[in-house]
């Protein structure tokens, strides 16, 4: 099951399975728990407008839909809990214990393009339930600092295209984040790209004072101290600009 990007079910032929219209919000809520949930917890949250009993009638509604198109199977549906069945993944778990691997320095296993993209994604982007915003948020904020770390656990290993692009990830999600700007400047010049850091952080500097009136901190300035834009070569010597 996937949340990252938005809601898809696939089948075991691997695709995409089709979902009763507003089943989606349930079998996303109990997807996006480690365990089982309480049917009274999926049912306030689900339907928080309506009355206990309106909501759990809702909720039993819900479960009718999902029988009637062949996809319980993907829920332990108890009297008491709800569950996903064995053997469903998700892939909003996979990429939660790679961020915190990764923040906590543990991880060891082989990296690639394939970890950007999945700390790139978004959690169930355009829905609006509190719950959801709730858990997109969490997402948002760890998937950032994971972009991070990678960006610098790739930069250590020289692998400098796979920092850039981890740090470029962070950047676009949230733009205004100085460490996420300080992750991709310190990826430039671990690659000896003095230039291209520099350009990131005239950049970031346009842009914080453009959009929120402040300057970079002391820290941001500090990684960037005494670069210059190399001077044109002409004929393998360096140009000079003379003004009249």
């Amino acid at each position: 099951m996937a949340l990252l990007g938005g809601f898809r079910l696939a089948g075991a032929g691997g695709g995409c399975v089709r979902i009763p219209a507003g089943s989606e919000r349930l079998l996303a809520y109990v997807a996006l728990r480690s365990g089982p949930v309480a049917r009274s917890d999926v049912a306030e949250n689900l339907w928080p407008g309506a009355s206990e009993a309106r909501a759990h009638a809702s909720l039993r509604s819900a479960l009718a839909r999902l029988r009637g198109a062949g996809c319980c199977r993907a829920l332990d549906i108890g009297p008491v809990e709800l569950a996903l069945a064995g053997g469903v993944t998700v892939d909003l778990h996979e990429f939660r214990a790679l961020a915190r691997e990764l923040l906590d320095a543990t991880e060891t296993r082989s990296l690639g393009t394939g970890e950007i993209d999945g700390l790139s994604q978004d959690l169930l982007p355009g829905w609006c339930d509190d719950w959801a915003l709730r858990e997109a948020e969490e997402w948002r904020q760890l998937r950032l600092h994971a972009l991070e770390a990678l960006a610098h656990h790739f930069a250590g290993a020289r692998r400098y295209a796979h920092a850039v692009s981890a740090a470029g990830a962070a950047v676009r999600a949230e733009p205004l984040r100085e460490s996420a700007h300080a992750a991709l400047i310190k990826a430039h010049l671990a690659e000896g790209n003095q230039s291209e850091a520099l350009r990131a952080f005239r950049s970031y500097q346009a842009l914080l004072r453009s959009e929120l009136g402040l300057s970079p901190t002391p820290g941001l300035l500090g990684l960037v101290a005494g670069l210059r834009p190399a001077a044109p070569r002409i004929g393998g010597h360096h140009a000079t600009v003379t003004r009249r």
